[in-house]
């Protein structure tokens, strides 16, 4: 064969490995960025900035408790395959950030975006987290103004370790903060339809502090007490003649820990029950318009406003779907 026919078929064999390395990311002739993160409604956050450019995988199983999950040894090959590593911190994933920092390659970069969304002053402690204990209370993202902290955070991330991707993640997170906002307007509509009086919430798992600031209501008190045990016979007394007393309407308790003393205790205290607020597990299954952040938090109000006396049909203009084109390719750990 002429050596000029070689040279043509040799650039045409390397043009096409290089498009199909192209195929991997959108074009860019870029590896994909590997991210892994915790529980669903971060991954969610994470998937809508990142979209189809990074590879993402979530490691907390749904309906699992973050506080208590230990990582089986599947996760380690995850953790030093990743670019990056997105934890909610403050103290939330311990197990999990100790395997991370022993076992990640070493230009991997880890964010701990709770530890970087608010200041010390601003930690809000409780009976479940109480402050002599030094762990505050880690559950910021059910507040859609701290929720879009994170996905800033994400966005600065991405965007500083693949510039190449940097117009994608902008147009991603533009999108993304928009509904945030809608969210945080609706929520914000529909909280001021509960009466003044109904603004209080008893909950199972302390887990509503940062949106209670947010909307103008009340904890009363998380039911479940520090250690994550169940609570003790006099707690119980006591919060029962505090419901009540303050004739609180409904008490929630949580799809991820469950417990045989809510129902009695709403019987007692004349409120009703409701258990199925969420705040790890998103609704639907990996790939339904509603398993998202977005339709975590509106499926919750629509359960928590009406129980409260309020009407909950401002939620039905969020759009809960994904902000990016295409189907979503992140990974949610089962």
């Amino acid at each position: 064969m002429p050596r000029r026919a070689t040279v043509i078929l040799t650039l045409a064999a390397i043009a096409a490995i290089l498009s199909a390395c192209g195929d991997d990311d959108g074009g860019t002739g870029n590896t994909k960025l590997r991210v892994i993160t915790t529980v669903s409604p971060i991954t969610s956050i994470v998937e809508n900035v990142g979209g189809t450019a990074i590879e993402l995988d979530g490691v907390i199983p749904e309906g699992v408790s973050s506080h208590t999950f230990e990582p089986p040894t599947s996760v380690v090959g995850a953790i030093e395959a990743a670019d990056l590593i997105i934890l909610n911190g403050l103290q939330l994933e311990e197990a999990t950030l100790e395997l991370a920092r022993s076992n990640k390659k070493g230009d991997a970069d880890i964010l701990l975006l709770g530890d970087e969304t608010i200041t010390p002053d601003l930690y809000r402690y409780d009976a479940s987290f109480p402050q002599d204990q030094g762990k505050p209370n880690p559950h910021l993202w059910p507040n859609p103004e701290l929720a879009t902290r994170y996905a800033t955070l994400v966005h600065d991330k991405l965007v500083d370790m693949d510039g190449a991707n940097k117009d994608y993640y902008d147009t991603n997170f533009e999108a993304f903060k928009k509904r945030l906002e809608r969210l945080d307007q609706q929520i914000r509509v529909a909280a001021q339809t509960v009466p003044e009086a109904n603004r209080k919430l008893v909950t199972y798992h302390a887990s509503w502090a940062y949106w209670a600031d947010r909307y103008g209501f009340t904890v009363i008190g998380p039911i479940q007490p520090a250690g994550l045990g169940e609570p003790s016979a006099s707690q119980i007394a006591s919060l029962v003649e505090q419901i009540k007393s303050e004739e609180i309407p409904a008490i929630f308790g949580s799809e991820v820990f469950p417990s045989n003393v809510l129902a009695t205790m709403a019987e007692d205290a004349g409120a009703a029950y409701v258990d199925d607020l969420r705040d790890d597990d998103l609704p639907g299954d990996p790939g339904d318009e509603d398993h998202s952040y977005l339709g975590m938090m509106v499926n919750n109000m629509r359960i928590l406003i009406p129980a409260l006396g309020g009407d909950a049909s401002p939620m039905d203009i969020v759009d809960t779907s994904l902000v990016f084109e295409g189907a979503s390719t992140a990974r949610y750990a089962e």
